[in-house]
């Protein structure tokens, strides 16, 4: 085992220790470029609008949820001070029918949570795809072949994750704003919820 960590570790060092620096662009040139696409998300504002609007979506069914919730709890009150005063056949017709709309309702709730949780993966990978271009260009640019999900390398050189760049290039792409290379066409569009 330490054998391969030795090994892995020289490899990275070979790859990694020493990139060669782009002459223009003043970055690190590499087949490998890493990428913290959670973080791109989460840090950029075109990622942030549209979790902003996720999570007021996910509020206001939360506050659906707590008012149901309360409004089942007081008939259930009322449904078990009945019971001493209703035939045990009569009550239990009524705690039937108040079972069924409970399991109505949790099935409704369930499927809009489960709504969201579509939209929002729906959400990310319009998001992913709209980024695509600017990916493409700084992986152009620094000569890489690959892009990975830094969460997934075990070990990689600061100079080869893009992040901050990527969300530099977004937002800028986002705001209309000049990027950083001038050499890059129109910006991409970036998703937006009405």
């Amino acid at each position: 085992m330490a054998r391969w960590c030795a090994t892995l570790c020289l490899a990275v060092m070979v790859l990694f220790g020493h990139p060669v620096s782009g002459q223009d662009l003043g970055v690190a040139i590499s087949p490998i470029l890493t990428i913290d696409s959670d973080r791109v998300y989460n840090a950029s504002r075109a990622g942030q609008q549209i979790g902003a609007e996720l999570e007021t979506r996910l509020q206001k069914l939360a506050n659906e949820n707590r008012r149901i919730e309360a409004e089942l709890e007081a008939e259930e009150k009322s449904l078990t001070e009945k019971r001493a005063t209703l035939p045990a056949v009569e009550f239990r017709a009524l705690a039937d029918t108040f079972d069924q709309k409970v399991q109505q309702i949790r099935d409704e709730q369930d499927a809009k949570q489960r709504a969201l949780q579509t939209l929002r993966e729906n959400d990310q990978r319009e998001f992913v795809n709209a980024i695509t271009p600017i990916l493409s260009a700084i992986g152009n640019e620094r000569g890489a072949l690959l892009i990975l999900e830094r969460r997934d390398v075990v070990l990689s050189a600061d100079s080869i994750d893009i992040t901050n760049e990527v969300i530099s290039r977004i937002n800028a792409a986002q705001t209309g704003a000049p990027t950083q290379s001038p050499d890059d066409s129109a910006p991409p569009q970036l998703p937006t919820q009405e």
